[in-house]
């Protein structure tokens, strides 16, 4: 039995979360312990940058810590880093992502015993037979707004192996992001050459917050298939941040996968505007940023970036919170559209969601197997759905 699982059972009889997963049953907690779960995207380093820390210690807030993925049964993930559209302005980004990278590799060094950098799908293989942590590196918003491919090559030397198209929320010389004025009507030709060049460095190319036009172009151009990491429905939710059905339906069509976000501002349109209404502009809104960090250095933004750590998402009035089933029933309408080979899970933990049911946080994710078993999946869908389609699709990528 794999490490993960033995922990599992042990938190189940003996730690403060045991009255939490009371609510799973002997046979969700063994397919769940039994599966591999591969997160596409969890947002881990951060925090330790800004704020100091250990990923290896237990914080009494947010989501994600190696002790809580570990209660979770986390067996490999897209271990992500993040720069924030604050640090385009005065061009930061290529210092920040780097700094990022050294904290993260720092941090899973000091933890080797229980996490491990895999550049490949067998390193995936090994590290998890091992009974660690398989750490996929993944960065979302810019290493370079230019697209250097000596840049991108050098973060690829680093051990990068997924990087965002666009660059998050903000335009930039080569991709149009879905929440930024259109450039380039999609990708330009230096657009295709990068996605040429990832192809070649067998990198996962991630079109989460990419604009439809680069989603469907970039399908086109790619030779591998396309992952969007983190994503929803905008049948469900009709905002830019979505994927419309057809565009889905093409992503599988090439073998591509759909990241199924956890939070409820994708999957509830009734929280989305309660939530918009209260911060006052929807959450992809970076209009305001020129004006706010053209004068800022570089250390008075990550102290900005510190003060909103950790970043989960509000918690709504009781008559707006989305069950586990709620947000399973999204899912299943994703499937539906692409197939049960197409669709992952793609939390998006400690990136601002707002969590479904009694999920509080990474420990509480055999919740999520409890649920399916509810509604009927089999073992098949759900082992596939919890990571066996992220580990097939990385193997075809990157063997």
């Amino acid at each position: 039995m794999k490490f993960a699982a033995i922990f599992s059972h042990f938190v189940i009889l003996f730690s403060t979360v045991a009255g939490l997963n009371a609510q799973v049953s002997e046979r969700a907690q063994r397919i769940h312990d039994e599966a591999l779960v591969f997160d596409a995207h969890v947002h881990i380093i951060n925090r330790q940058l800004f704020q100091g820390g250990s990923i290896g210690n237990r914080y009494p807030d947010g989501h994600v810590d190696l002790p809580r993925m570990e209660e979770g049964g986390i067996d490999a993930l897209f271990f992500t880093v993040l720069t924030t559209e604050k640090y385009f302005p005065n061009r930061y980004e290529t210092r920040v992502a780097l700094r990022l990278m050294d904290r993260a590799l720092s941090e899973i060094e000091a933890h080797s015993d229980r996490i491990e950098v895999a550049l490949t799908a067998s390193d995936v293989d090994r590290i998890t037979s091992s009974g660690k942590i398989a750490a996929v590196l993944d960065l979302e918003g810019s290493i370079d707004l230019d697209g250097d491919l000596g840049v991108l090559r050098m973060f690829h030397r680093l051990g990068l192996r997924v990087l965002q198209l666009p660059a998050h929320n903000w335009g930039n010389e080569y991709a149009d992001s879905c929440c930024a004025p259109h450039k380039w009507g999609g990708l330009n030709e230096h657009g295709r050459a990068f996605i040429k060049e990832m192809n070649r460095l067998n990198m996962v190319i991630n079109i989460s917050h990419a604009s439809d036009e680069t989603i469907e172009q970039a399908i086109e151009a790619s030779d591998d298939p396309i992952v969007a990491t983190h994503h929803g429905l905008r049948s469900v939710n009709d905002i830019p941040r979505l994927m419309p059905d057809h565009l889905l339906r093409k992503l599988a069509a090439k073998g591509g996968l759909f990241g199924m976000h956890i939070g409820h501002s994708f999957n509830s349109p009734a929280f989305f505007e309660w939530n918009t209404a209260r911060e006052g502009k929807a959450f992809w809104d970076t209009s305001s940023v020129h004006k706010s960090a053209e004068e800022l250095t570089m250390y008075e933004i990550d102290e900005e970036q510190k003060a909103r750590i950790p970043n989960v998402g509000p918690t709504p009035p009781p008559e707006l919170q989305m069950s586990v089933d709620d947000w399973l029933e999204v899912v299943e309408r994703a499937i539906e559209i692409a197939g049960e080979d197409h669709v992952i899970l793609g939390t998006d933990m400690d990136g601002g969601p707002t969590l479904p049911g009694d999920i509080k946080d990474y420990s509480g994710l055999p919740l999520l197997t409890e649920g399916m078993l509810r509604r009927g999946w089999s073992e098949e869908r759900i082992h596939k759905f919890l990571g066996g389609n992220l580990l097939r699709v990385f193997r075809q990528i990157n063997p």
